[in-house]
């Protein structure tokens, strides 16, 4: 009795198992994978009381480490490697017609990969001025959301933290130069600071002004410059049951 042969293996496999276990290395910058680095966690005295944002924070943070993948504060990386940890997209902003009308997908939206944390720009007819703002929105987003432990005992301010105090204060020395304010673009990082020191006492601007050498008045004055600053303080104390600043 004839058979037909309907295939024939050309090729075989031999795999071999081994008791070890197998490892995926994980790249916090790939697409596919969106989750932020290991040492990024929700603290959950963080949130608001309605729960529509939580903060980051980092553990053994260091700000002369810039190496990728390594625990650094990213607001000290230039635009270029701040630019190299998001996911840039392009879209068409929404508005009034006519001339005028952004038929272009010139409004850029910044997805930073390692925090998740979103800033986009549109106002402008240009892609690249829109880009840079919103990596300078991003830069503030971060101040805001990214937060680092603080050893209270003892305390020592930064010193992009004293730059932002009022001459008044009793710690800040003549080398800081002026005030900085909440138009400078070193301001975020001072801002980030301070509210790094202001999660530490939960919240008591008191407890927070004498780290500062200030009166409770002149750092509730330097909170309430910056509307953002003003939110997340008052969004903490709120989360505390404490009154807000006003």
């Amino acid at each position: 009795m004839a058979h037909k042969i309907l295939f024939r293996p050309t090729l075989v496999l031999t795999l071999t198992f081994h008791k070890t276990p197998f490892s995926v290395s994980y790249h916090p910058f790939r697409r596919s994978q969106q989750q932020p680095f290991s040492f990024l966690n929700t603290h959950p005295t963080a949130r608001t009381t309605n729960n529509t944002h939580t903060h980051l924070w980092c553990s053994n943070f260091s700000t002369t480490t810039t190496t990728e993948g390594s625990e650094k504060c990213y607001l000290y990386l230039t635009d270029e490697d701040l630019m190299r940890q998001c996911e840039m997209g392009t879209f068409k902003s929404s508005g009034p017609g006519g001339q005028h009308r952004n038929k272009r997908e010139s409004a850029v939206r910044l997805k930073h990969l390692p925090t998740g944390i979103i800033a986009q720009a549109s106002e402008d007819r240009s892609q690249h001025k829109n880009r840079a703002s919103a990596l300078s929105r991003l830069r503030s987003l971060i101040a805001l959301k990214v937060r680092k432990t603080v050893d209270l005992d003892p305390y020592s301010p930064p010193r992009e933290l004293l730059q932002i105090l009022p001459p008044k204060s009793s710690i800040r020395g003549s080398d800081c130069g002026p005030q900085i304010g909440p138009n400078n673009p070193r301001f975020a990082l001072g801002m980030q600071a301070l509210l790094d020191l202001v999660f530490a006492v939960e919240g008591s601007v008191s407890d927070a002004a004498k780290y500062l050498g200030l009166s409770t008045g002149a750092l509730s004055r330097l909170i309430l410059s910056d509307d953002s600053l003003r939110k997340e303080v008052n969004d903490l104390r709120a989360s505390k049951g404490m009154k807000p600043l006003k």
